[in-house]
């Protein structure tokens, strides 16, 4: 959802990489339908490993709670966003999940 947010509020200004340490096998269909209702399409994302190269090519580096298993650089802008997982939710418990990732994001372009 991040990246989704990232992508459509940003636009070309900024290169959106998205990948986890532990990727599922499939995108969220709960989030797919929660980013579908703010008109942001995201059924096409696969899930995928972040590789440690991505992350060294990163300015800024968005985390989820993947401690230890984040490669860390100097240099680089670092925030760890606390989030409830929305696996297994249902959709009016993944809404305020989604309009909090929002909320971030806008800050995180602002800041930039």
């Amino acid at each position: 959802m991040a990246a989704g947010f990232l992508t459509a509020l940003a636009g070309d200004r900024v290169t959106v990489r998205s990948g986890g340490s532990e990727p599922g096998t499939s995108i969220n269909p709960v989030a797919v339908a929660a980013m579908a209702e703010v008109g942001i399409d995201i059924s096409q994302a696969v899930p995928q490993l972040m590789t440690t190269e991505q992350v060294k090519d990163s300015d800024v580096v968005i985390t989820m709670g993947c401690g230890d298993a984040c490669p860390i650089f100097p240099g680089k802008r670092y925030e760890d966003w606390e989030l409830t997982d929305p696996a297994g939710l249902p959709l009016e418990e993944v809404r305020p999940i989604r309009d909090d990732i929002r909320s971030r994001v806008e800050a995180l372009i602002a800041s930039l």
